[in-house]
């Protein structure tokens, strides 16, 4: 792949994914590592922007380092808030949704938040 088509998927993916990220301002404060449980409202934000596009949620994990969002994301906190919401979403999934090499870098931190997730969970904090 050329790098120039590289960026025109990551520019499509980021513009494709604006509206749905705004539903996950409510998990910035946890995400962000000042809050020791998503809320309520996070948890239904998470779960709506997976209902409409799980690719979503992977590529803010996925650019959660890029100086143009901002924010300050953990991205351990991030790949595990499917599971800490107990929303169906398996981080693996990423990987072939963002057309990651199976063996990346990348791809090894989402089978990371994977393992990660197996037999994790807690209560969303109440708002």
């Amino acid at each position: 792949m050329m790098p120039g088509f590289a960026l025109s998927d990551v520019n499509q993916d980021k513009a494709e994914c604006a509206n749905q990220l705004v539903g996950l301002a409510p998990c910035l404060p946890y995400v962000g590592g000042e809050a020791k449980t998503p809320t309520i409202d996070c948890c239904s934000g998470l779960k709506q922007v997976l209902d409409k596009s799980k690719k979503c949620l992977c590529v803010l994990i996925k650019d959660k380092d890029d100086p143009s969002l901002g924010l300050k994301i953990n991205g351990t906190l991030a790949g595990t808030l499917p599971s800490t919401c107990r929303a169906s979403a398996s981080m693996t999934e990423c990987i072939s949704l963002l057309h990651l090499a199976p063996n990346s870098q990348e791809a090894k931190l989402f089978e990371g938040y994977q393992k990660l997730t197996e037999g994790h969970g807690s209560t969303p904090a109440a708002t």
